[in-house]
């Protein structure tokens, strides 16, 4: 740390916190902008600040109902990987995470970019076969895998079940070296206060209550401080993509569910990576602060609350001590949960819609925060230019009805689930 960064924090410390600059502008909401983008969470930010940075589109809103970040980007569990076997989310995963990999660069603020590996676990050798298959099919497309032994994984994490009763005995597993986790507040932050800088607006606790149309084109929205008119309105609000669409009279293939995440009491360094398993469809890694946090299966029930249900806490920390049989010693600090778009076939909905100027973002299932930055730079492209990027071409909301589904078994954090 340099001498003047030493002493700019001993001056604002002696302060109290007082006199710090604001990070983003807070503005009040303009009559009109070129591009109005529903939702300020990491997808939205990012979305606007790739179109002030790339596209020179820098008259634009971000309207948020709470405040930034607030939604699913502060209630997942961070990891980030690129390990998709289906050639569309292949390249579009990549994409992002050569995005996560200069993020804090691009930015300049520190988004915690931590690659210390995505490990799938493989419990009999069918499991290892098709962890060999998405392995060859991951290489053949430029990202890395390594298939590991029973053996190399027992090294790398020596926590792990190994004894002869095993409920779930490893065979092995598909580790993506370049996978890992970030931290969640920070992208939306470092995002947030690029995009201010660019000249985008970001207006929080400013709920969107209707669309405004003219027969086939979206003229603006109306919110809790009024009417926003815009040249194109563009949508990326997680979990409510269903309610927000319906405004529009658009109805989705989609189903929004809670995600529960849990973290635990803080610990020394146990695990030095990120360990998914399908057959008990669970994740876990430690963070920064030493706490594990670990996540499992959807609650199986439509829900806008962000809250979960007893059976499932006690399915996903079951299935944590099926292959971590240490965790049953742990207390776990709080749990928390997401809403999520759950598309029909496991994959997103980037593009344009059946009106001319609105267009979506959403239907992530289990891969929404590993996405933030790909996501935002080619939404910011559609927008753009009224037309997918060859990145998010596939991902079209007509596909369904084309039968073009991309149905990737791997999308969620495990090679052997959805």
């Amino acid at each position: 740390m340099s001498r003047y960064s030493v002493a700019s924090l001993l001056r604002h410390s002696l302060r109290g916190h007082r006199g710090w600059a604001r990070a983003w502008r807070d503005p009040e909401p303009k009559k009109h902008y070129d591009v109005v983008i529903i939702g300020g969470g990491g997808h939205g930010l990012a979305s606007a600040y790739y179109l002030a940075r790339l596209h020179g589109i820098r008259n634009v809103a971000v309207v948020e109902k709470g405040w930034l970040g607030g939604g699913n980007t502060g209630r997942n569990t961070t990891i980030v990987r690129s390990n998709y076997l289906i050639e569309p989310n292949a390249h579009f995963y990549e994409h992002s995470l050569k995005l996560w990999e200069g993020l804090s660069q691009e930015l300049n603020y520190n988004v915690m970019f931590s690659q210390r590996g995505v490990l799938n676990l493989a419990h009999s050798d069918a499991q290892m076969d098709a962890a060999a298959r998405r392995g060859n099919a991951m290489r053949l497309n430029g990202i890395d895998a390594e298939l590991l032994t029973a053996e190399d994984v027992e090294r790398m994490v020596p926590h792990l079940d190994f004894s002869g009763h095993a409920r779930f005995p490893i065979h092995g597993g598909l580790l993506q070296p370049r996978g890992g986790t970030a931290r969640h507040d920070a992208v939306a932050w470092g995002f947030a206060r690029a995009a201010s800088a660019l000249g985008v607006d970001l207006i929080q606790n400013c709920e969107v209550t209707g669309i405004r149309r003219q027969a086939n084109r979206v003229l603006g929205v109306e919110t809790e401080r009024g009417f926003i008119g815009c040249g194109r309105l563009g949508m990326a609000v997680a979990g409510n993509s269903g309610h927000v669409a319906a405004m529009a009279g658009l109805r989705l293939p989609i189903e929004s569910h809670v995600l529960q995440a849990f973290v635990t009491e803080g610990l020394k360094p146990l695990i030095d990576t990120v360990v998914t398993y399908g057959a008990g469809h669970f994740y876990i890694s430690q963070s920064d602060k030493g706490g594990l946090v670990l996540g499992g299966d959807i609650d199986g029930y439509n829900s806008y609350a962000q809250k979960g249900n007893m059976p499932l806490i006690e399915h996903c920390l079951a299935a944590g001590m099926q292959v971590f049989p240490c965790l049953s010693r742990l207390r776990i600090l709080r749990h928390w949960g997401g809403v999520m778009d759950m598309s029909m076939d496991g994959s997103p909905i980037i593009g344009k819609t059946p009106l001319d100027n609105f267009y979506i973002n959403g239907g992530w299932c289990y891969g929404g925060f590993k996405a933030t930055p790909g996501s935002g730079w080619v939404f910011a492209h559609t927008i753009a230019h009224d037309r997918p990027h060859a990145l998010n071409a596939a991902f079209t909301l007509d596909r369904f009805e084309r039968g073009l589904a991309i149905d990737e078994r791997g999308g969620g954090p495990t090679p052997n689930v959805h």
